[in-house]
């Protein structure tokens, strides 16, 4: 599930949703404790996980913040819960990457979701922490922490930022944030193919609708597998650089070839 490129968020106090979410063909469903679920429901919700005890090979659960007053209760509810990856909002402070895990009587991943400015500042140590292997953009906190607009252009820093610190901690490719427009599957492809362009390695979703746009952006084409198996094959066994179809092959252009079919290939 870490290498997933698809994932959608379910509200936790709708149980109902669980089992048709993961009917879909989405890679990972995300049970939200967060934003979807109204404070006085968090209780109700928690329990509804409990009782549904879902796929946990699929499925993921974010949790309140941090700073949230519904934190310690999590922790908590994660004592009794199997869920083997978790999703933490406003990351910010690796400490509390270490209070999730300590909660656990298991060993869990951690995708940290960056939504402000200190997040992204401290990706360094957020990263390095025990448990985390990947981190998503929430751009539109991050957009109203720092008092920017939510456009591509205003946000193209960041975004880089994110791509770059990832591969520098050697953590997996960061998963980028929503496309609010949920009617238009046109949007979410364009969005999706924009972020796979500038290096990430999938997308946060809020509708069925935008499952199979959002895989097909983060699924190599036919044509680019077939380049890749020729570059593969052409490569070979061979020192230094070779020719194909009058262009040059080197190590570069060689391991893009099996980062493509690595990603046509999940393990």
């Amino acid at each position: 599930m870490m290498h997933a490129a698809t994932f959608l968020f379910v509200p936790g106090d709708r149980p109902d949703r669980f089992t048709k979410a993961l009917a879909s063909r989405v890679d990972c469903v995300i049970i939200d404790l967060e934003d979807a679920v109204q404070p006085e429901a968090k209780a109700q919700a928690r329990q509804a996980i409990l009782a549904a005890d879902p796929d946990w090979t699929r499925v993921a659960v974010r949790i309140n913040d941090a700073t949230s007053p519904h934190f310690e209760d999590d922790r908590q509810f994660l004592r009794v819960c199997a869920a083997s990856t978790i999703v933490l909002p406003k990351a910010e402070n690796p400490h509390s990457v270490a209070q999730i895990r300590a909660a656990c009587a298991r060993d869990v991943n951690v995708i940290l979701l960056i939504e402000t400015a200190r997040g992204l500042a401290n990706m360094t140590s957020l990263l390095s922490a025990p448990g985390v292997r990947r981190a998503a953009f929430g751009h539109l906190d991050f957009a109203l922490d720092l008092g920017c607009a939510t456009d591509w252009e205003s946000l193209i820093f960041a975004r880089s930022q994110l791509v770059f610190q990832s591969r520098l901690a050697g953590a997996l490719p960061p998963i980028d944030g929503v496309t609010t427009d949920y009617q238009n599957a046109k949007v979410a492809a364009e969005d999706a193919a924009a972020a796979r362009r500038l290096g990430f390695g999938g997308k946060l979703l809020i509708h069925p609708n935008q499952i199979a746009p959002v895989a097909a952006a983060f699924t190599p084409t036919a044509s680019e597998i077939a380049w890749a198996e020729e570059v593969i094959a052409a490569g070979d066994g061979k020192r230094g650089a070779v020719a194909l179809d009058g262009k040059m092959i080197d190590k570069p252009v060689i391991e893009s070839a099996q980062r493509i079919l690595a990603r046509a290939n999940p393990m």
